[in-house]
């Protein structure tokens, strides 16, 4: 078997990201854990260790790093900042990506901005390419799109060139969707819910190809639950997993063995071989976990799998947005 065609090296590994003009990676940094968030992630993570990270992502072919203001009270971007104050500044053809922090429960437009600044501090960037509204489905959607609001915020710093390309980076997509109607975002991030089982953002990423729009893909392991051949939580999304998801999952684990691979190689390229989805965004606050993610997106899989796998993606009602 060959290299899939997204693997690092092969043309598929870099790509558009919709119309904004900006190239990215098939695989991208996620940082969340970077700033050390063990409450979801598990563990501590050390400056030192999320340092880095970043370095050892800047030196491989990982062109595409995803942070936001609100992580780790913005740890993860100060330590990306000081990661590329040691690199001596973004190498070429590297995007940083971030997103606005409500603060609590500020989500006004003079928060957006003030975020935007913060932002540009803590990553030492003059100019940032793409900055995400991010997880908008906790607050009113009618206060979000007002005029004065955070979306007319957005749109305003992009089209006044203060930034580059404005995203949409959300969970429930029954809210996503609402943003997405109104037709003024680059870029759409989804998060948990297009995976090896669970479909829920399917109609919105068919609405953002209908418009254009760049798609990012995250938390493709659920949490954790879809990184472990064996072990691993029981949660999905940081929820619970339903039986049947629980039982997919078990049932996954042993198709992957029969086809000499393991599930976390699988969920990670059910993703990656997307050809809709850009990048997928991959938490790391390990230098070793950039190499070892780079060998999972490599590594040969035979077409059968996909088949054999897709017949046994758990029903819509276990999935993180049944309707």
């Amino acid at each position: 078997m060959k290299q899939p065609p997204h693997a690092p090296g092969q043309p598929g590994w870099i790509r558009e990201l919709g119309g904004t003009g900006l190239q990215v990676s098939a695989v991208c940094l996620g940082g969340g854990p970077l700033g050390s968030m063990p409450e979801l992630f598990g563990r501590e993570v050390s400056a030192d260790d999320g340092v880095a990270t970043v370095l050892a992502t800047l030196d491989s072919p990982i062109r595409f790093i995803d942070t936001s203001n609100g992580y780790s009270d913005g740890e993860s971007e100060r330590r990306i900042g000081a990661a590329l104050v040691e690199a001596g500044g973004v190498p070429e053809g590297v995007v940083i990506a971030t997103k606005v922090d409500p603060a609590g429960r500020d989500y006004s437009g003079d928060r957006v901005r003030a975020s935007v600044a913060e932002s540009r501090e803590r990553l030492g960037l003059d100019h940032l390419p793409l900055v995400h509204l991010h997880d908008p489905e906790s607050f009113d959607f009618a206060e979000m799109s007002a005029p004065g609001g955070p979306v007319e915020a957005l749109v305003q710093l992009r089209d006044a060139g203060e930034i580059g390309a404005i995203g949409l980076a959300g969970g429930r997509v029954q809210e996503i969707a609402k943003y997405l109607d109104l037709g003024v975002f680059d870029v759409l991030l989804v998060h948990n819910r297009w995976t090896l089982v669970d479909r829920s953002a399917g109609p919105v990423i068919e609405e953002a190809v209908r418009q254009g729009l760049g798609i990012l893909n995250a938390a493709v392991y659920g949490g954790g639950i879809l990184a472990f051949q064996s072990g691993g939580p029981t949660s999905y999304g940081y929820r619970p997993a339903p039986p049947e998801t629980l039982a997919a999952v078990a049932e996954m684990r042993r198709v992957c063995a029969d086809f000499r691979t393991e599930l976390g190689t699988a969920a990670l390229q059910f993703s990656l071989r997307d050809p809709r989805i850009a990048s997928t965004i991959v938490g790391m606050s390990r230098p070793g976990r950039v190499a070892r993610t780079l060998d999972l997106a490599s590594a040969p899989l035979p077409d059968a799998l996909w088949a054999a796998l897709e017949a046994l993606v758990p029903p819509a009602h276990t999935w993180l947005d049944a309707s």
